[in-house]
């Protein structure tokens, strides 16, 4: 288990802990002694490090050290030019007994992507239109493994480790309570339209099993999730027999969820539940980017200028809360 973060860091401060390895390599000094320049990495940031006085004996398990390589660190924290380094003591590679996860050294959604799975599961298994929940749960089992992972986006909202999954629980939840005022509804219709609407972003962006992007398919940047999703859509429910009808309003819904032309979608939603899943969509995406603005921001203060809200500067009270309880 990591017990000391980046964030936490302070000048003077004797570190032993797990970190990731970022750029880095073996320097010459002006002195003409070897060292090890590397920057070093976890979920709430990077910090310069160096070793110094590399001697031929460490050069080989050194140089072996490889960027998303997690090292075990021993060293002190210091400061130079007004920022902080680590003087690096001893560093070695991680072994699986140390027992790291992964998502202590990358952005990660706060919910474990089993959980999340999970729920997301038992959702569409209590559909009680057979043609909707046999769709979701073929997706949902076909992709299980990348599910695990995958980020929601490059960057922006939910590009982090478990993003997809925690972006789509996230609507089901909010799709759910929105059910229960719009009495008109198909509810069956909206959960199934959140399950599957960015289901194809996991064939639209490329990205390791850390939930870091490393940019987009061939197929993605020459279609796009949403067109990846009507053409996978359209194969699935041809092949589960679906009623056109119900394909083509479930097609539509994935189609339409971006609503603008410019964002990607040719199509507005034409039916209620097409509409609402849009502004599912659109409102935990905001909702993403305010929070991670504001847990940047001091108490009583302004954050950064947030480019995905219309570079939007937004305030968090001095009372706020830090930890979503009471």
């Amino acid at each position: 288990m990591k017990e000391i973060f980046i964030r936490d860091l302070r000048k003077d401060m004797e570190v032993t802990d797990f970190f990731m390895a970022k750029s880095g390599a073996i320097k010459t000094g002006a002195n003409g002694k070897q060292y090890l320049d590397i920057t070093l990495g976890d979920k709430t940031g990077e910090v310069s490090a160096k070793k110094w006085d590399v001697s031929e004996a460490e050069q080989e398990s050194l140089a072996g050290i490889k960027e998303k390589d997690i090292v075990k660190v021993k060293g002190l924290v210091t400061e130079w030019a007004g920022q902080l380094q680590l003087r690096i003591q001893r560093i070695r590679h991680a072994v699986p007994e140390d027992g790291q996860e992964m998502r202590d050294f990358v952005k990660a959604a706060p919910e474990e992507p089993q959980e999340m799975y999970d729920y997301i599961l038992r959702i569409a298994e209590g559909l009680k239109d057979k043609d909707l929940k046999n769709l979701c749960l073929r997706l949902l089992t076909d992709n299980r493994e990348k599910l695990m992972y995958y980020p929601a986006a490059s960057k922006n909202h939910h590009a982090q480790l478990g993003g997809l999954l925690y972006h789509t629980k996230r609507m089901l939840m909010t799709g759910e309570r929105a059910c229960e005022v719009y009495t008109n509804l198909n509810k069956d219709l909206v959960l199934c339209g959140v399950i599957i609407h960015d289901m194809e972003k996991l064939n639209e962006i490329e990205a390791a099993e850390d939930g870091i992007a490393s940019g987009y398919s061939f197929e993605g940047q020459m279609l796009g999730h949403i067109i990846q999703g009507v053409k996978s859509v359209d194969r699935l429910t041809l092949e589960l027999g679906f009623p056109r009808e119900k394909a083509i309003m479930v097609e539509h819904m994935i189609l339409s969820h971006h609503y603008e032309p410019e964002y990607g979608s040719p199509k507005r939603p034409l039916f209620p539940e097409a509409e609402l899943l849009h502004y599912l969509d659109i409102l935990d995406a905001r909702m993403f980017d305010m929070q991670a603005a504001l847990d940047a921001t001091e108490p009583g203060a302004f954050s950064d200028k947030v480019w995905t809200l219309d570079n939007r500067r937004l305030y968090k009270p001095i009372n706020a809360k830090e930890d979503g309880n009471d």
